[in-house]
């Protein structure tokens, strides 16, 4: 059984049908990229994968988990322990230093605030950044910002890495560093990784690359 599954997902914003009856299924450890030009309803599809946005029908199975199926509150406790998320433009709280930021996801999952610090900071240490713990996101370079991102996203050690245009906002030298980033990430951990990109670079080092074109799978 595959480890994600998405099953003939559909959604409409009003009248627009967004979403038509998707299919898709992601393997364990596996590296997948969602391509196709904008208002493919890549990143719809990836926020339905992501449990941020409720399907209008279809579904949606993680490890064999119907996760629509689950109330708010477990649904909400589902995603914080078992899925990651990595943004184009980050999205780090700017009032937090890179430390703060990347302890969210523990601390609202209940840990205390000293494992939790001990954890974040490790994880900075190991992505490069234990000289910037300190600073706020104002302070850090667009590539340090994605890697604190990225760390945050590590904090729960999820099942799963989504990535929405993650080096969308980078320049090219920023770029690869992230991309050898996402693929260290997998063999470190055996994460399942599903990517929606623009970058031909970034989606030919995915295992397998699917084209999205009117709200459907081509091909």
């Amino acid at each position: 059984m595959a480890f994600i599954q998405l099953q003939d997902i559909r959604h409409s914003f009003g009248p627009l049908e967004v979403l038509r009856g998707v299919n898709l299924a992601v393997q364990k450890g596996e590296v997948v990229s969602i391509v196709g030009k904008s208002g493919a309803g890549k990143t719809t599809l990836l926020q339905i994968a992501g449990t941020l946005l409720r399907p209008d029908s279809g579904k949606v199975l993680i490890d064999g988990k119907d996760v629509y199926a689950l109330g708010e509150k477990q649904l909400a406790a589902f995603r914080n322990r078992h899925i990651g998320f990595i943004f184009q433009f980050h999205q780090l709280l700017p009032e937090f230093t890179a430390l703060e930021n990347v302890m969210m996801p523990a601390l609202i999952g209940g840990s205390d605030d000293k494992s939790a610090r001990l954890k974040a900071a490790s994880l900075l240490d190991e992505l490069g950044l234990a000289e910037r713990i300190t600073h706020k996101p104002a302070q850090l370079s667009g590539g340090e910002k994605q890697r604190v991102a990225a760390a945050r996203a590590l904090m729960m050690q999820p099942d799963v890495i989504l990535a929405d245009e993650p080096s969308g906002s980078l320049d090219s030298r920023n770029k690869q560093e992230l991309h050898r980033l996402l693929l260290s990430l997998r063999e470190k951990y055996g994460q399942t990784i599903l990517i929606v990109t623009h970058d031909n670079e970034l989606a030919s080092i995915s295992d397998r690359v699917i084209e999205m074109s009117d709200g459907q799978i081509a091909g």
